[in-house]
């Protein structure tokens, strides 16, 4: 008992620093990890990850917001998509196969590996401005921070305000429906469609992810997914973690992460994949 406490104490380090630099959410990696490594069923691992992904956002976010990082105009806009679709995604949980949450989730971090090496093979260090936009103006969107890698102030503008309202409807549905923070789904629609800086992409991403998994946490509760014994150790693991990544990310260029992460995400994808196709492993 003493030593599962210890792997999870440790699992929800790494899962917290990770977490909080790469915007992702410590669920896209605690949920592999508890049911390949630890043989847990499913639906207790999404019911600790949705708790794992709310000590996450809880320790990255208030050392993002003291360092003026994260965009909480942005957030609270965008948090209305992805709430309603965190409850729609959490509601279906019951109804999907879990061969087909494996694959939905392996298939996922599979993408999220794609977007890094795209990412990674581009020329831009992630402080291109974008042209002004309607939307972002009517809402001041717009924004700010200081990067401490290239020590200087970064001014921002925020566009296709649209697309990046609807793509955030989905990261709440896949939030609720593989009980992770969707901050796959979330970097991308505000690093790619609405063209924000990567690092407040980041940032705002950790705030609204533990909004989304609180909006479903309820639900995994009532349903008997969330077992203390297992959430409780992650989510100290992770709260820890979680604030040293958040100051570590700030030293960090984009391209280091994604070299070290890219190979660790497309692993435990294919073998999600597998498993969810019948595919065992060990």
């Amino acid at each position: 008992m003493l030593n599962q406490v210890l792997i999870l104490l440790a699992a929800g380090l790494v899962a917290g620093i990770l977490g909080a630099i790469l915007g992702l959410g410590g669920g896209i990696i605690l949920t592999p990890f508890l049911t390949l490594a630890l043989g847990l069923n499913i639906k207790y691992a999404i019911g600790a990850s949705i708790i794992a992904v709310i000590a996450t956002s809880s320790g990255a976010t208030i050392a993002y917001l003291k360092d003026e990082m994260l965009n909480l105009r942005v957030a609270m806009f965008l948090e209305i998509a992805t709430s309603v679709g965190a409850i729609v995604g959490a509601l279906l949980t019951g109804i999907a196969p879990t061969s087909f949450l494996f694959v939905l989730f392996g298939a996922l971090l599979v993408f999220s590996g794609y977007n890094m090496i795209r990412k990674l093979r581009s020329k831009s260090d992630g402080t291109v401005n974008a042209e002004d936009d309607k939307w972002a103006k009517k809402l001041n969107l717009d924004g700010q921070y200081y990067d401490k890698v290239v020590q200087r102030e970064v001014s921002y503008h925020v566009k296709n305000v649209p697309g990046g309202f609807t793509m955030m409807f989905g990261a709440g549905l896949a939030s609720g429906l593989l009980g992770i923070g969707s901050g796959a789904f979330k970097v991308i629609a505000m690093d790619t469609i609405m063209k924000m800086p990567l690092k407040p992409s980041s940032a705002t991403s950790n705030l609204m992810m533990g909004v989304t998994a609180a909006a479903s946490a309820t639900v995994y509760f009532f349903n008997g997914s969330i077992r203390p014994e297992i959430a409780a150790p992650l989510a100290l693991g992770i709260l820890t973690g979680a604030t040293i990544g958040s100051r570590l990310m700030q030293h960090l260029r984009a391209k280091v992460i994604r070299i070290i992460f890219i190979p660790i995400i497309l692993y435990m994808g294919i073998q999600m994949v597998l498993r969810g196709f019948g595919v065992s492993f060990g």
